[in-house]
């Protein structure tokens, strides 16, 4: 197997800095207290943390596959510091960093409760966002994971609009299912790191030294039935979503899913590091996790048709599309893996937009049951519009980046599994879409109570630049594809040639 490539060390530390700056602003803002200049600080620091994201968008060689700006500090048990990025880094750090941003606006527009500390919680899972994205060891990944999960397990548990009984209850399945995942992410690193132990002598956890003395047989096995579970249970991916309806319901209604769903941390460990280090093991379960993935995309897709209440409906729309985007991935082709991130990311993107436009009803009409809402499209068209649009492109329609990047799944998919798989997942895309129209017809054009829709406050400013600010970068990816898609080929060119698709 190709080892992995790699460049020279950094001359400036610029992805410790993509770590350190939010995490700064958060102790900084916790320190600050309920001052306004808190919240002021916070929108300073997502600004310049997007800054440093589109620095290291100049300073990546996107014409090559490897690994570049390497960071590595010696450290004891395998535990050691060690970054590095490529043109899948660069695209989920810039996906992060805007979403932080958005999400720094959307708490003001809301009038959430201790503002301060909200921003103090958004930079501190910024921090442990970035983190994940740019390291090459695995238990680092895990570790910055939970604590990401954490803080979404708080804002869960402590910013939700639901009764305190229905908030425990999110929180809780939410804890339970995520706990289950932490912990199979653990076993597979460690049995990764016990087979490295048993061939070198000593441990290590970095994808580096995995590489170079890939686990065999029963070890990787093992390993990637242990990874794949649990990065499943984060993206997540059908039979493994219970946590998702009942958090999307329950939970809070925009920060903390954005926070889960916006940046598929699941699907970047997938590529970062189960595809690596498990190749014989995916070759050899490609067809069943597919098959798996594709249940997925028709079970959501019927059970989205079956909703009363638009949180838990966009839930199941997630579902769903997971299982495009995992059908690209375990195509191993060059062009469903370039399918597969740019999905995750257009995904991000519109998922993202589509919370924030249901929070911003929410907080007019205090419901997302789609029985009680509609007439909503005369005082608000632009919040309707920004929910339609992110509904295009998670279908993929024209003019949005998810377009190109679901035909590129499709046409992977027909090369590597055939005609019968291959429409199937079309025909499941226009199911999706089916439920979306509905969802949108149900919410903002049905007729609503009279009397009740000229008491719903018109967009206001900050939500205008919210809305405005998603949609025109995703209009702006959709017809501006190509640097985007120059940014991941290399590496992803790459990752396919270790499948035998060069």
């Amino acid at each position: 197997m190709t080892e992995i490539l790699w460049t020279q060390q950094a001359s400036w530390p610029i992805l410790a800095l993509l770590q350190l700056l939010p995490l700064a602003g958060a102790i900084i803002i916790l320190a600050l207290g309920e001052r306004t200049v808190a919240v002021a600080l916070g929108r300073v620091v997502a600004l310049a943390e997007l800054w440093l994201g589109f620095v290291l968008y100049r300073h990546i060689d996107a014409t090559t596959p490897a690994l570049q700006m390497a960071e590595r500090v010696e450290g004891a048990w395998g535990l050691g510091y060690h970054a590095a990025a490529d043109g899948i880094t660069v695209l989920f750090v810039l996906l992060a960093a805007l979403i932080a941003v958005l999400m720094t606006l959307y708490g003001l527009v809301r009038g959430l409760a201790q503002p301060g500390r909200l921003m103090a919680l958004i930079l501190l899972a910024e921090a442990a966002l970035m983190t994940t994205l740019v390291t090459m060891n695995l238990m680092w990944f895990v570790m910055f994971s939970v604590v990401e999960l954490a803080v979404a397990g708080y804002l869960i548990g402590h910013w939700s609009t639901s009764t305190r009984e229905h908030r425990l209850l999110a929180m809780t399945r939410f804890l339970q299912f995520q706990g289950v995942g932490v912990l199979l992410l653990v076993g597979g690193v460690i049995v990764l790191a016990w087979h490295h132990a048993s061939v070198t002598g000593h441990w290590s956890f970095d994808l580096f030294d995995l590489v170079k003395e890939p686990a065999r047989g029963s070890f990787q096995s093992i390993a990637f039935f242990l990874l794949f579970f649990g990065l499943a249970v984060r993206t997540p991916l059908f039979p493994l979503h219970g946590w998702l309806p009942p958090v999307a319901h329950r939970g809070m209604v925009a920060i903390a899913p954005s926070l889960l769903l916006g940046v598929k941390i699941g699907i970047y460990g997938m590529l970062r590091f189960l595809l690596p280090l498990t190749a014989e093991a995916v070759e050899a379960w490609q067809n069943a996790i597919v098959a798996f993935a594709m249940t997925g995309v028709f079970y959501a897709a019927i059970l989205a048709f079956l909703q009363t209440n638009l949180r838990r409906l966009l839930s199941f729309a997630v579902i769903s599309h997971t299982g495009l985007i995992v059908i690209g991935i375990f195509s191993l082709h060059p062009l469903g893996l370039t399918g597969a991130v740019l999905l995750s990311v257009n995904f991000g993107l519109a998922v993202t937009v589509m919370l924030f436009m249901v929070g911003f009803v929410f907080r007019r009409t205090n419901t997302t049951d789609l029985d009680k809402l509609g007439g909503l499209f005369e005082r608000i068209p632009f919040i309707a519009l920004c929910f339609l649009i992110g509904g295009f492109s998670i279908v993929g329609m024209p003019g949005t980046p998810g377009f190109d990047a679901v035909h590129f799944v499709l046409e992977a998919a027909m090369e590597r599994f055939g005609a019968l798989p291959t429409v199937a997942a079309a025909l499941g895309n226009v199911i999706a879409a089916g439920f979306l129209l509905w969802a949108f017809q149900k919410a903002f054009l049905a007729p609503r109570q009279e009397g009740r829709a000229s008491a719903i406050e018109r967009t206001l400013p900050m939500e205008y630049l919210v809305g405005g600010i998603v949609v025109a970068v995703l209009l702006l990816a959709g017809f501006y594809f190509e640097p985007w898609l120059n940014l991941i080929e290399p590496t992803l060119k790459a990752l396919a040639a270790r499948f035998g698709h060069g």
